[in-house]
């Protein structure tokens, strides 16, 4: 007796795939009703859907996904998500991107053997790509830094009385509090300021100076 067809569907909110992974579900001939679809953004990966998903699975059942990477984020999820649907639940898995990742077909010893292969070296050609971007990245910013490009909020402009309120406080004249209120700034902005002020200044002395 065969068993029920289910399709995982992850996107993060910030991805436009849903509408290709949904193509895909129902080109296979996944039924509309079993069609399990997730939305999570890329810091959140508890998966409540999918995890429902699998507690239903039972042996003979098919679990149908567009891409091996919706199994997990990394090269240890997905090996372990995948032995617990083939092994523990016993039903089977079909990654669409990939028919050699099939396990309804080649059940003997040499087709699972090829499976599990092919399984592990997409999963860490996979990871490795996505640490290769990550450090792309941050290869990327460093360079943005040395060129001089400032990331974040744009600094508070200060008004020209910044400096007079600064030496004030300085020398006892008036409090911090007083003077933020002064220049319409927060405590703490007229605090942080003064300090990156006198940083400046020390980095400017003339005896710092390379000769």
């Amino acid at each position: 007796m065969s068993g029920n067809t289910y399709g995982y569907v992850r996107v993060s909110t910030q991805e436009q795939n849903e509408a290709r992974q949904l193509a895909a579900m129902r080109s296979f001939g996944v039924a509309e009703e079993n069609i399990i679809v997730e939305k999570l953004s890329g810091k959140d990966f508890r998966r409540p859907q999918y995890q429902r998903l699998v507690r239903r699975l039972r042996p003979g059942d098919v679990l149908v996904v567009k891409s091996i990477d919706r199994l997990g984020r990394n090269y240890a999820e997905i090996l372990e998500q995948w032995g617990t649907v083939t092994k523990e639940r016993a039903a089977a898995i079909v990654v669409l991107d990939m028919p050699l990742l099939d396990t309804r077909q080649g059940r003997d010893l040499t087709g699972t053997l090829i499976a599990d292969i092919v399984l592990q070296l997409l999963s860490y050609v996979a990871q490795t790509e996505r640490e290769n971007i990550r450090q792309r990245q941050a290869e990327g910013i460093a360079a943005a830094l040395e060129r001089g490009v400032r990331f974040g909020r744009k600094r508070t402009e200060l008004p020209e009385r910044f400096g007079e309120l600064a030496r004030l406080w300085r020398e006892g004249g008036v409090s911090s509090r007083e003077a933020a209120r002064e220049l319409g700034v927060s405590h703490h902005t007229f605090l942080r300021r003064v300090k990156e002020e006198a940083a400046a200044e020390q980095e400017a002395e003339p005896g710092r100076a390379v000769s």
